[in-house]
Protein backbone atom coordinates (compact mmCIF):
# COMPACT_ATOMS: atom_id res chain seq x y z
CA UNK A 1 0.00 0.00 0.00
CA UNK A 2 0.85 3.31 -0.73
CA UNK A 3 -0.17 6.80 0.57
CA UNK A 4 0.57 9.74 -2.36
CA UNK A 5 0.60 13.19 -1.48
CA UNK A 6 -1.23 15.77 -3.75
CA UNK A 7 0.67 15.93 -6.98
CA UNK A 8 -0.08 16.89 -10.71
CA UNK A 9 0.70 13.44 -11.58
CA UNK A 10 -0.06 10.70 -10.46
CA UNK A 11 1.82 6.80 -11.50
CA UNK A 12 -0.79 4.08 -11.37
CA UNK A 13 0.00 0.30 -11.10
CA UNK A 14 1.15 -1.51 -14.29
CA UNK A 15 -1.87 -0.98 -17.47
CA UNK A 16 -2.40 -5.04 -17.59
CA UNK A 17 -4.26 -6.27 -14.63
CA UNK A 18 -6.82 -9.21 -14.18
CA UNK A 19 -9.46 -7.96 -12.04
CA UNK A 20 -11.05 -4.83 -11.23
CA UNK A 21 -9.82 -1.42 -10.40
CA UNK A 22 -12.11 0.58 -8.49
CA UNK A 23 -11.75 4.03 -7.06
CA UNK A 24 -13.34 5.01 -3.80
CA UNK A 25 -13.98 8.65 -2.67
CA UNK A 26 -14.60 9.06 0.94
CA UNK A 27 -17.31 11.73 0.98
CA UNK A 28 -17.89 14.68 3.81
CA UNK A 29 -15.19 13.79 5.92
CA UNK A 30 -17.81 14.88 8.57
CA UNK A 31 -20.04 12.02 8.04
CA UNK A 32 -20.24 8.05 7.53
CA UNK A 33 -18.64 8.14 4.49
CA UNK A 34 -14.91 7.24 6.06
CA UNK A 35 -16.70 4.74 8.34
CA UNK A 36 -18.66 2.78 6.12
CA UNK A 37 -16.15 2.39 3.30
CA UNK A 38 -13.67 0.96 6.17
CA UNK A 39 -16.20 -1.50 7.25
CA UNK A 40 -16.66 -2.36 3.45
CA UNK A 41 -13.05 -2.85 2.52
CA UNK A 42 -12.70 -4.92 5.50
CA UNK A 43 -15.20 -8.19 4.17
CA UNK A 44 -12.29 -10.69 2.36
CA UNK A 45 -15.35 -11.36 0.01
CA UNK A 46 -14.45 -7.92 -1.77
CA UNK A 47 -10.52 -7.63 -1.43
CA UNK A 48 -10.85 -11.47 -3.01
CA UNK A 49 -12.53 -9.48 -5.38
CA UNK A 50 -10.68 -6.33 -6.50
CA UNK A 51 -8.08 -3.58 -6.00
CA UNK A 52 -8.81 -0.35 -4.64
CA UNK A 53 -7.97 3.02 -4.26
CA UNK A 54 -9.33 5.13 -1.88
CA UNK A 55 -9.74 8.75 -2.14
CA UNK A 56 -9.65 11.55 0.54
CA UNK A 57 -8.34 13.31 3.21
CA UNK A 58 -5.29 11.03 4.91
CA UNK A 59 -7.47 11.65 8.62
CA UNK A 60 -9.68 9.80 6.78
CA UNK A 61 -7.86 7.02 5.15
CA UNK A 62 -9.07 3.23 6.09
CA UNK A 63 -6.19 1.21 7.55
CA UNK A 64 -3.62 -0.54 5.83
CA UNK A 65 -4.68 -3.55 4.00
CA UNK A 66 -3.54 -5.64 0.90
CA UNK A 67 -5.26 -4.41 -2.51
CA UNK A 68 -6.19 -0.77 -1.33
CA UNK A 69 -3.92 2.02 -2.05
CA UNK A 70 -4.54 5.24 -0.60
CA UNK A 71 -4.74 8.56 -2.31
CA UNK A 72 -4.77 11.54 0.27
CA UNK A 73 -5.76 14.32 -1.43
CA UNK A 74 -5.43 17.27 1.32
CA UNK A 75 -5.07 17.74 4.84
CA UNK A 76 -8.36 18.04 6.88
CA UNK A 77 -9.39 18.36 10.42
CA UNK A 78 -12.74 18.44 12.38
CA UNK A 79 -12.70 21.65 13.34
CA UNK A 80 -12.21 22.99 10.15
CA UNK A 81 -14.85 25.15 8.34
CA UNK A 82 -17.63 23.34 7.07
CA UNK A 83 -16.61 24.79 3.18
CA UNK A 84 -13.34 22.75 3.96
CA UNK A 85 -14.87 19.49 4.35
CA UNK A 86 -17.15 20.66 1.08
CA UNK A 87 -14.36 20.83 -1.07
CA UNK A 88 -11.94 17.86 -0.47
CA UNK A 89 -15.05 15.94 -0.73
CA UNK A 90 -15.72 17.63 -4.45
CA UNK A 91 -11.82 17.05 -5.09
CA UNK A 92 -12.03 13.20 -4.08
CA UNK A 93 -14.77 13.17 -7.42
CA UNK A 94 -12.83 15.38 -9.31
CA UNK A 95 -9.58 13.03 -8.98
CA UNK A 96 -11.39 9.48 -9.33
CA UNK A 97 -13.18 10.74 -12.82
CA UNK A 98 -10.04 11.20 -13.76
CA UNK A 99 -8.35 8.35 -13.06
CA UNK A 100 -11.76 6.49 -14.21
CA UNK A 101 -11.30 8.74 -17.76
CA UNK A 102 -8.02 7.45 -18.29
CA UNK A 103 -8.50 4.18 -17.64
CA UNK A 104 -6.43 3.48 -14.23
CA UNK A 105 -9.75 2.79 -12.86
CA UNK A 106 -12.88 0.71 -13.90
CA UNK A 107 -15.52 1.78 -11.70
CA UNK A 108 -15.71 4.65 -9.22
CA UNK A 109 -17.96 4.42 -6.12
CA UNK A 110 -18.74 7.53 -4.08
CA UNK A 111 -19.55 8.07 -0.40
CA UNK A 112 -21.92 10.42 0.71
CA UNK A 113 -21.71 14.50 0.47
CA UNK A 114 -22.70 17.32 2.03
CA UNK A 115 -24.58 19.23 -0.65
CA UNK A 116 -24.31 22.89 1.34
CA UNK A 117 -20.98 22.01 2.65
CA UNK A 118 -20.19 21.15 -1.25
CA UNK A 119 -21.64 24.24 -2.91
CA UNK A 120 -19.86 26.34 0.28
CA UNK A 121 -16.41 24.48 -0.46
CA UNK A 122 -16.73 26.04 -4.48
CA UNK A 123 -18.24 23.04 -6.22
CA UNK A 124 -21.41 24.66 -8.16
CA UNK A 125 -23.60 21.53 -9.05
CA UNK A 126 -26.82 20.13 -7.13
CA UNK A 127 -25.45 17.01 -6.67
CA UNK A 128 -22.93 13.97 -7.57
CA UNK A 129 -24.72 13.29 -10.82
CA UNK A 130 -24.43 16.81 -12.45
CA UNK A 131 -21.05 16.93 -11.40
CA UNK A 132 -19.94 13.73 -12.77
CA UNK A 133 -21.58 14.44 -16.72
CA UNK A 134 -19.66 17.69 -16.39
CA UNK A 135 -16.50 16.30 -15.56
CA UNK A 136 -16.99 13.42 -18.44
CA UNK A 137 -18.64 15.49 -21.09
CA UNK A 138 -21.45 13.18 -22.01
CA UNK A 139 -24.99 14.79 -23.18
CA UNK A 140 -27.02 13.13 -20.69
CA UNK A 141 -27.06 11.31 -18.07
CA UNK A 142 -30.05 9.28 -15.54
CA UNK A 143 -30.16 8.78 -11.82
CA UNK A 144 -31.27 4.92 -11.04
CA UNK A 145 -31.71 3.65 -7.70
CA UNK A 146 -31.14 -0.13 -7.82
CA UNK A 147 -31.72 -3.04 -5.29
CA UNK A 148 -31.10 -6.49 -6.41
CA UNK A 149 -32.99 -7.80 -3.49
CA UNK A 150 -35.38 -5.57 -1.32
CA UNK A 151 -37.53 -6.45 2.03
CA UNK A 152 -40.01 -7.78 0.09
CA UNK A 153 -38.26 -10.19 -1.87
CA UNK A 154 -37.91 -9.06 -5.19
CA UNK A 155 -35.21 -6.81 -7.16
CA UNK A 156 -36.07 -3.23 -7.70
CA UNK A 157 -34.63 -0.35 -10.41
CA UNK A 158 -36.40 3.43 -10.47
CA UNK A 159 -34.85 5.99 -12.29
CA UNK A 160 -35.48 9.20 -11.42
CA UNK A 161 -36.63 11.08 -14.55
CA UNK A 162 -35.93 14.34 -12.57
CA UNK A 163 -33.73 14.31 -9.86
CA UNK A 164 -32.36 17.64 -8.08
CA UNK A 165 -35.10 20.49 -8.20
CA UNK A 166 -38.28 21.77 -6.70
CA UNK A 167 -41.66 20.11 -6.90
CA UNK A 168 -42.89 23.20 -8.69
CA UNK A 169 -40.59 23.14 -11.42
CA UNK A 170 -40.61 19.23 -12.71
CA UNK A 171 -43.94 20.59 -14.39
CA UNK A 172 -41.98 22.64 -16.81
CA UNK A 173 -38.76 20.06 -17.07
CA UNK A 174 -41.06 17.25 -18.12
CA UNK A 175 -41.19 17.17 -21.98
CA UNK A 176 -41.28 13.81 -24.31
CA UNK A 177 -37.78 14.28 -25.79
CA UNK A 178 -36.85 13.67 -21.75
CA UNK A 179 -38.40 11.32 -20.87
CA UNK A 180 -37.61 9.06 -24.18
CA UNK A 181 -33.58 9.94 -23.19
CA UNK A 182 -33.78 8.93 -19.89
CA UNK A 183 -35.63 5.75 -21.26
CA UNK A 184 -32.83 5.08 -23.88
CA UNK A 185 -30.28 5.31 -21.03
CA UNK A 186 -32.15 2.90 -19.12
CA UNK A 187 -32.44 0.92 -21.63
CA UNK A 188 -29.05 0.91 -23.00
CA UNK A 189 -27.90 0.36 -19.03
CA UNK A 190 -29.70 -2.86 -18.86
CA UNK A 191 -28.65 -4.45 -21.87
CA UNK A 192 -24.64 -3.61 -21.44
CA UNK A 193 -24.30 -3.70 -17.86
CA UNK A 194 -27.10 -6.46 -16.55
CA UNK A 195 -26.83 -8.10 -19.65
CA UNK A 196 -30.81 -8.10 -20.41
CA UNK A 197 -31.54 -9.04 -24.02
CA UNK A 198 -34.88 -7.05 -23.75
CA UNK A 199 -35.48 -4.80 -20.94
CA UNK A 200 -38.87 -3.96 -20.45
CA UNK A 201 -39.29 -0.61 -18.99
CA UNK A 202 -42.53 1.42 -17.47
CA UNK A 203 -43.34 5.36 -17.48
CA UNK A 204 -44.74 5.77 -13.75
CA UNK A 205 -47.51 8.74 -14.03
CA UNK A 206 -46.99 12.25 -12.56
CA UNK A 207 -51.13 12.85 -11.53
CA UNK A 208 -53.09 10.81 -9.00
CA UNK A 209 -54.87 7.92 -10.55
CA UNK A 210 -52.46 8.84 -14.15
CA UNK A 211 -55.05 12.13 -14.70
CA UNK A 212 -58.45 9.80 -14.35
CA UNK A 213 -58.60 10.71 -18.03
CA UNK A 214 -57.88 14.46 -17.66
CA UNK A 215 -59.42 15.02 -13.79
CA UNK A 216 -56.19 15.47 -12.47
CA UNK A 217 -54.27 16.50 -14.76
CA UNK A 218 -53.25 16.48 -18.54
CA UNK A 219 -49.41 15.55 -18.56
CA UNK A 220 -50.00 11.95 -18.80
CA UNK A 221 -51.95 12.38 -22.43
CA UNK A 222 -49.48 15.48 -23.20
CA UNK A 223 -46.68 14.69 -21.84
CA UNK A 224 -46.23 10.76 -21.46
CA UNK A 225 -48.27 9.10 -23.73
CA UNK A 226 -46.59 10.72 -26.82
CA UNK A 227 -43.01 9.47 -24.79
CA UNK A 228 -44.27 5.89 -24.75
CA UNK A 229 -45.72 5.70 -28.48
CA UNK A 230 -42.43 6.99 -29.57
CA UNK A 231 -40.10 4.64 -27.82
CA UNK A 232 -42.34 2.02 -29.03
CA UNK A 233 -42.00 3.14 -32.52
CA UNK A 234 -38.64 2.44 -32.28
CA UNK A 235 -38.54 -0.94 -30.83
CA UNK A 236 -38.11 -0.44 -27.46
CA UNK A 237 -40.46 -2.33 -24.77
CA UNK A 238 -42.20 0.25 -22.89
CA UNK A 239 -45.34 0.53 -21.10
CA UNK A 240 -46.66 3.79 -19.28
CA UNK A 241 -48.44 5.64 -17.95
CA UNK A 242 -49.04 3.14 -14.82
CA UNK A 243 -50.35 5.10 -11.61
CA UNK A 244 -47.46 5.33 -8.69
CA UNK A 245 -49.81 3.99 -6.25
CA UNK A 246 -49.50 0.41 -8.71
CA UNK A 247 -46.67 0.49 -10.60
CA UNK A 248 -44.05 -0.30 -7.96
CA UNK A 249 -45.73 -3.28 -6.50
CA UNK A 250 -45.88 -4.98 -10.01
CA UNK A 251 -42.37 -4.08 -10.71
CA UNK A 252 -41.72 -5.69 -7.57
CA UNK A 253 -43.21 -8.75 -8.22
CA UNK A 254 -40.64 -8.82 -11.83
CA UNK A 255 -43.23 -7.16 -14.47
CA UNK A 256 -40.98 -4.99 -15.39
CA UNK A 257 -36.83 -4.24 -15.61
CA UNK A 258 -37.08 -0.96 -13.87
CA UNK A 259 -39.83 2.39 -13.67
CA UNK A 260 -38.87 5.59 -14.62
CA UNK A 261 -40.13 7.60 -12.08
CA UNK A 262 -41.38 11.56 -12.94
CA UNK A 263 -39.88 13.46 -10.31
CA UNK A 264 -37.21 12.46 -6.90
CA UNK A 265 -39.54 11.72 -3.87
CA UNK A 266 -41.93 9.27 -5.68
CA UNK A 267 -39.31 7.05 -7.01
CA UNK A 268 -36.94 7.53 -3.92
CA UNK A 269 -40.40 7.13 -1.15
CA UNK A 270 -40.87 3.62 -2.77
CA UNK A 271 -37.17 2.65 -3.23
CA UNK A 272 -36.55 3.20 0.67
CA UNK A 273 -39.38 1.91 1.73
CA UNK A 274 -38.79 -1.34 0.24
CA UNK A 275 -34.76 -1.21 -0.58
CA UNK A 276 -33.44 0.78 2.43
CA UNK A 277 -30.19 -0.26 3.83
CA UNK A 278 -29.78 -2.33 0.36
CA UNK A 279 -30.40 0.19 -2.68
CA UNK A 280 -27.35 2.03 -4.51
CA UNK A 281 -27.58 4.56 -6.72
CA UNK A 282 -26.08 4.06 -10.27
CA UNK A 283 -25.59 7.31 -12.64
CA UNK A 284 -26.36 6.05 -16.21
CA UNK A 285 -24.48 7.61 -19.15
CA UNK A 286 -21.18 8.03 -17.94
CA UNK A 287 -18.15 6.19 -20.05
CA UNK A 288 -17.57 3.74 -16.98
CA UNK A 289 -19.83 2.50 -13.87
CA UNK A 290 -20.37 4.52 -11.05
CA UNK A 291 -22.65 3.65 -7.31
CA UNK A 292 -22.80 5.18 -4.57
CA UNK A 293 -24.87 4.12 -1.02
CA UNK A 294 -28.53 5.19 -0.85
CA UNK A 295 -27.69 6.93 2.70
CA UNK A 296 -26.84 10.32 3.43
CA UNK A 297 -23.86 11.95 5.51
CA UNK A 298 -25.70 11.02 8.94
CA UNK A 299 -23.03 13.22 10.26
CA UNK A 300 -25.28 12.95 13.62
CA UNK A 301 -23.65 9.72 14.09
CA UNK A 302 -20.21 10.06 13.04
CA UNK A 303 -17.34 8.91 14.66
CA UNK A 304 -19.35 6.48 17.17
CA UNK A 305 -18.54 3.49 15.02
CA UNK A 306 -22.36 2.40 14.65
CA UNK A 307 -23.14 3.11 11.08
CA UNK A 308 -24.20 0.16 9.01
CA UNK A 309 -22.27 -0.18 6.26
CA UNK A 310 -24.56 -2.34 4.38
CA UNK A 311 -25.42 -0.05 1.48
CA UNK A 312 -21.70 0.99 0.63
CA UNK A 313 -21.17 -2.97 0.30
CA UNK A 314 -24.13 -3.47 -2.14
CA UNK A 315 -22.51 -0.33 -3.90
CA UNK A 316 -18.86 -1.74 -4.07
CA UNK A 317 -20.45 -5.29 -5.80
CA UNK A 318 -22.69 -3.11 -7.96
CA UNK A 319 -19.98 -1.48 -9.10
CA UNK A 320 -18.07 -4.82 -9.18
CA UNK A 321 -20.58 -6.56 -10.94
CA UNK A 322 -21.06 -3.70 -13.92
CA UNK A 323 -17.49 -3.31 -14.16
CA UNK A 324 -17.21 -7.12 -15.61
CA UNK A 325 -19.84 -6.57 -17.53
CA UNK A 326 -19.02 -2.92 -18.96
CA UNK A 327 -16.99 -3.15 -22.18
CA UNK A 328 -15.02 -6.16 -21.18
CA UNK A 329 -12.99 -5.75 -24.09
CA UNK A 330 -11.99 -2.40 -22.76
CA UNK A 331 -10.81 -3.97 -19.10
CA UNK A 332 -8.39 -5.11 -17.25
CA UNK A 333 -5.89 -4.91 -20.56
Amino acid sequence: MSRSPVAPMYDPPPARRTRPRVAITLGDPRGIGPEVAAKALALRELSDEADFVVIGPEASMPPAAEGIETFAIASWHPTAEVSAAGRVAGEAVRIAVEFALRGDVDAVVTAPIDKAAFRAGGWHYPGHTEMLQKLCGVPAVGMMMAAETTLLGGGLRVVLATTHMALHEVFNALTPEMLVEQARLTDTALRDWWQIKQPRIVLCALNPHAGDGGLFGDEEARVIAPAVARLRSAGFFVDGPIPADTVFTRALRGEWDAVIAPYHDVGMAAFKTAAFGHGVNVTLGLPFPRTSPDHGTAIDIAGRGVADPASMIEAIRLALRLARSFDTKRLFH
